[in-house]
């Protein structure tokens, strides 16, 4: 039975700020982080916005009545959860009317959380104990306040919506070629609600080790079954590697490529050019999301490529802390036609872009409310958003929070 992506969605977050202006302002190079790190921007959320918003305004447009009534199992993978019980895919559940016979839950693994969701329902959907049943994976994090500091070029926001089903038009996943691998490390992590931690530079060695243990394992599997490796170079056409930072991927390529043969730079260069890097012109914009980094880079490809359907693919996600997984999967015969209503460029586009001033005033007010029992978001911050980007255009935003309960209303 084929399985994987039906649908896909994405939400890129309504403001913006741009890395160039942060930099001057930080002292920095202002070339630095395009130039360094592959990155231009970044999304912000207002402070009516959290995680649970923006997962139901990624599934709202992709979801149809009968999809509603289909859905059984709903899987939610995030570093960013807002209680420490409660997970917020009851809500998700609840806004997006979905039907009362469905499993509901989070995932947890820092960056791999997406793709372990995304994993459990492929394995749900492939076993048929729910022929006709579908599944909905939606990935949605935000980055804590980094503000001053280096990483701060690698934050980001933004949420990703999948349906699952036996009926892959976009995306289907051979999920018998995972090749997977973990260790315990403390690479990042978040130890607080308002923190995180770590050491950024032993992480980038945490994911290139893992990286290589899972490619390790993908091509024992590929041997046990087609009685030999895959060519890496030859048998793919583009591969798409989990980019906290888009220069990342280029890092994890190369590796690759290094480990079937000797390869120079102006070698890898090329091939990442070809391969890799187009799938990072809208990851460039968003900055980091976390769990669904792949699955901005899977939209980025199709949009920027002449990718056609049956074109092979292999995806590599990495969570710190640390497990990581590579797969091989091909697009679906409808991939280019359902990624592009998304309109993902121009998502980004509309975003309200602060000054950096204005983005350290959103970021402390943001702190600001993180566990505390009551909070109303202030909705003057920043003039006219509101009505520009949300009044009548049924976004689900955050009222308040009473008593610790978050309560949420649609902003028409």
């Amino acid at each position: 039975m084929p399985v994987g992506i039906e649908k896909i969605w994405a939400y890129p977050c309504t403001l913006s700020v741009d890395f160039e202006e942060l930099a001057a302002v930080r002292g920095h190079e202002p070339g630095y982080p395009s130039n360094t790190l592959l990155a231009r921007e970044r999304s912000l959320n207002p402070c009516w916005e959290d995680p649970t918003t923006m997962a139901v305004n990624a599934a709202l447009p992709m979801l149809d009545d009968e999809d509603r009534e289909r859905i059984e199992l709903l899987v939610v993978g995030t570093e960013s959860s807002p209680d420490q019980g409660k997970p917020y895919s009851t809500f998700v559940h609840h806004f997006l009317g979905l039907q009362s016979n469905c499993r509901n839950f989070e995932t947890k693994h820092a960056c791999y959380g997406g793709t372990a969701a995304l994993t459990t329902a492929l394995h749900w959907v492939a076993s048929g104990v729910a022929p006709g049943a579908k599944a909905l994976v939606i990935c949605s994090d935000q980055s804590r306040s980094h503000l001053g500091l280096l990483s701060e070029y690698v934050m980001g926001a933004g949420a990703i919506a999948m349906l699952v089903s036996d009926d892959p038009k976009v995306l289907e996943i051979d999920i018998k070629s995972s090749g997977y691998w973990t260790q315990e490390v403390g690479d990042t992590f978040r130890p607080t609600s308002k923190e995180e931690a770590g050491n950024t530079e032993n992480s980038v060695y945490c994911y290139l080790e893992a990286l290589e243990g899972a490619f390790d394992h993908f091509q024992r599997k590929a041997t046990a079954r087609n009685g030999h490796p895959y060519n890496y170079d030859e048998d793919f056409r583009y591969h798409i590697y989990h980019v906290p930072f888009g220069a990342m991927g280029y890092r994890a390529h190369r590796t690759l490529l290094k480990r079937d043969r000797r390869v120079s730079r102006a070698e890898a260069e090329e091939s990442f050019e070809k391969k890799v890097k187009p799938s990072l012109s809208y990851v460039s914009r968003v900055g980091g999301t976390y769990t669904g980094s792949t699955f901005y880079s899977l939209i980025g490809l199709v949009d920027n490529t002449d990718a056609k359907p049956g074109d092979p693919l292999t995806f590599f996600a990495y969570g710190s802390g640390s497990c990581c997984e590579m797969y091989a999967a091909k697009l679906g015969p409808e991939a280019r036609e359902r990624i592009a209503r998304v309109g993902l460029a121009a998502g980004l586009d509309a975003r309200k872009q602060l000054s950096v001033a204005d983005y350290e005033t959103l970021e402390r007010e943001r702190q600001s409310y993180i566990d505390v029992a009551t909070y109303e978001p202030p909705r003057d911050l920043w003039d006219g958003l509101w009505q520009s980007h949300y009044e009548k255009q049924r976004r689900l935003t955050l009222r308040g929070l009473k008593g610790h309960f978050r309560h949420y209303e649609w902003s028409c």
